[in-house]
């Protein structure tokens, strides 16, 4: 498979979106022109990224909108169940617990944990607060895929540690600051630390996105300028 750009993964949740609102107004087909412009890209990026998955739709006809979102929901993973742990169980992290809709893609929270003795053993979603000194002991009795993380800066590396240490592949980190895998120097070059290898880390940094939204309405035009992956 050709290397997929970052973005164009994001885009195919864009896709997925539109075709389960097309879905709910009882449209059958659409087009590459039609999801272009409700995804606000041009029809060849479109076809440019659903073709690094294969062949969806028929010329001249368009995409079958059930069928193209079955496909994407199979890219994107989201046909099974993926157990996930909260680390941080303050307002932000019962905010998440609480959000709606993680459970029709197959996101099942399993395990919420926090150092604050204030909130261990408390109950959010029908699952008790936990201290994070229990998680790999929860990880070997419970398979886990993601960690999410809404702990305060400070802590986020240390809590980005103890997910990897208890064998986490995937960290949703909602902290402003960067998760740095830890890593082994060896002579003449350093390595990542074997509890790391494999780790994949996606930043949710809602100040980032304040400041990148501030920019782009003094600079309107630059937003919609092309990218190199994204020709007009």
């Amino acid at each position: 498979m050709a290397e997929i750009p970052t973005a164009a993964i994001s885009r195919l949740v864009t896709y997925l979106r539109i075709l389960e609102q097309l879905e709910l107004q009882d449209v059958s087909r659409t087009s590459s022109t039609d999801l272009a412009e409700r995804a606000g890209v041009t029809a060849f990026q479109v076809r440019k990224d659903l073709a690094y998955f294969g062949r969806f739709g028929t010329r001249g006809m368009g995409y079958t909108v059930p069928i193209l979102k079955r496909e994407l929901v199979r890219v994107l993973g989201l046909n099974r169940t993926w157990n996930v742990v909260i680390v941080g169980v303050g307002r932000l992290g019962q905010a998440i617990a609480n959000y709606p809709g993680a459970s029709d893609y197959q996101f099942q929270y399993v395990g919420l944990f926090d150092v604050n003795p204030d909130l261990v053993g408390t109950q959010v979603r029908g699952l008790s607060v936990q201290h994070l000194d229990a998680l790999p002991a929860f990880t070997q009795a419970q398979p886990v895929d993601m960690g999410f993380l809404a702990v305060p800066p400070d802590r986020a590396q240390d809590a980005a540690q103890s997910l990897a240490d208890a064998g986490v592949k995937g960290i949703l980190n909602f902290a402003p600051t960067v998760i740095q895998p830890r890593t082994i120097e060896r002579p003449g070059f350093s390595d990542l630390s074997d509890e790391w290898r494999g780790v994949i880390v996606e930043n949710v940094d809602f100040l980032a996105g304040m400041k990148r939204l501030a920019f782009y309405i003094l600079n309107p035009h630059l937003k919609d300028a092309p990218t190199p992956e994204d020709p007009a």
